[in-house]
């Protein structure tokens, strides 16, 4: 009996605008409580937008690809009991063209107001552009005019938003690199286009995906940011291997969850992080920021290629069968694109499992701002030698390698080699006896 707004939600801490992707619903329709009404995407991570109430589609306030504010109001539902008379969404009807002044004029259908009126909802902000006819949102546009950001430096910045626009993160991170040079350079010499690249018959060349910029992105900057180490060091995993061999079926009629090396492992790097706290930490400028919590991020690899890292939270706190369960879960949901903002925010230490791919060890790049992520390489059968009371013999185990990256700014050999060691110790320590 009432009409509800659909506004635009929060999705995590420092996001403050998401971009929408595609409405799943047009005005008219019914949806159900919690159906999926439309794709948003920030800079982080897709996701759906479920109905917060049972009704009908009574307005669509935002087109697809318009980037609009946290707390906006997207959409109205009208719940039973109202008439819900289809209205146009408000669409740019005339591409943008020069004025006798030379600023840029839109034209923008206004939609025709329903029968009853409803809350007022916020007006549509007009697509800003520049001379270069690149989008910038409002958010950027505020950023640069406080920060004395010009046009022609707004349009040499490298935007990993939907179709290539400069999201709150691009220009901050302009903003903190070595803009004289980059603002001094504009100024010296306009811009000069990219020689095209020529293509024969045996080229194929594919535009980045909106997630493959964004990994590109982070990474590069990653690198740019941290001098990166990474330590090595072989583990005899072989009481383990035995263990879950043992167990696996036992525990999949307990627990309902099948159990891979993954949360055993995650054990005992849990552990080895509690034995050293200033690897779980993070750098800002010149302060290091001690974590209390143990969030541990799982890189996890999705069907068309990409790389996701959802996050256990409170990682210390959970038995093996419960680090099972959300290993188990997260993975599932990351490559259903299901996951939530929340869920791959708030790593304090990351791990990725190069052996999924048959690697045996690997280099990985560090997700800012933390300051190490550990590599766990394939696990294989090799001879090694053991010491018994009988003297060293030669004998065939199961053995990995871990590559921890550290950030040698906060990290030194010591830290890094140690917590190294602590892992080892703690995997080979497994009691291949103990129950589930």
């Amino acid at each position: 009996m009432a009409k509800i707004e659909l506004v635009m939600p929060k999705m995590g801490e420092s996001i403050v605008e998401a971009t929408i992707l595609k409405w799943l619903k047009s005005v008219g329709d019914t949806v159900e409580l919690d159906e999926p009404i439309l794709e948003i995407a920030t800079d982080k991570v897709d996701s759906e937008v479920p109905s917060p109430v049972e009704g009908t589609i009574a307005e669509i306030l935002f087109s697809e690809d318009d980037v609009v504010e946290i707390g906006k109001v997207i959409a109205i539902i009208a719940t039973a009991g109202e008439d819900v008379t289809p209205s146009a969404s408000p669409t740019v009807v005339e591409a943008p063209k020069k004025s006798e002044n030379g600023h840029a004029k839109v034209v923008v259908e206004t939609p025709t107001p329903v029968s009853e009126p409803v809350v007022s909802a916020p007006a549509v902000a007009v697509a800003a552009t520049t001379s270069d006819e690149r989008f910038y949102s409002p958010l950027v546009r505020s950023i640069s005019k406080a920060e004395g950001v010009s046009a022609a430096e707004l349009s040499q910045i490298t935007g990993t938003g939907m179709n290539n626009r400069v999201t709150k993160t691009d220009i901050l991170d302009y903003l903190k690199s070595d803009r004289i040079k980059v603002a001094a350079t504009t100024k010296m010499a306009p811009p000069v286009a990219a020689a095209p690249t020529v293509a024969s018959g045996n080229v194929e060349i594919i535009e980045m995906d909106r997630m493959r910029k964004l990994i590109s992105k982070h990474m590069v900057n990653s690198w740019h940011t941290s001098p990166h180490v990474t330590s090595f060091i072989e583990v005899d995993v072989t009481n383990i291997v035995n263990w879950r061999a043992k167990n696996k079926d036992k525990f999949i009629e307990r627990y309902g969850e099948k159990i891979t090396f993954t949360p055993i492992l995650i054990q005992s790097i849990v552990k080895a992080l509690l034995d050293h706290p200033m690897i779980n930490v993070s750098v800002e400028g010149d302060n290091i920021i001690v974590k209390k919590d143990i969030n541990i991020g799982m890189a996890a690899a999705l069907p068309n290629g990409n790389l996701i890292v959802p996050v256990i939270k409170n990682a210390d706190q959970l038995s093996l069968p419960g680090l099972t369960k959300q290993v188990n879960d997260l993975a599932q949901r990351a490559r259903a694109n299901k996951l939530k903002p929340d869920e791959i925010q708030g790593g304090t230490f990351t791990v990725t499992n190069v052996g999924t791919f048959g690697n045996v060890m690997g280099t990985p790049i560090i997700p800012q701002p933390q300051v190490a992520i550990l590599a766990l390489g394939a696990i294989r059968k090799k001879p090694a030698v053991l010491e018994t009371e009988f003297g060293d013999v030669i004998a065939i185990r199961q053995m990995m390698f871990l590559s921890l990256s550290y950030d040698h700014r906060v990290v030194d050999g010591s830290l890094g080699g140690s917590m190294l060691n602590t892992m080892k110790n703690y995997m080979e320590a497994f009691d291949p006896n103990q129950g589930i």
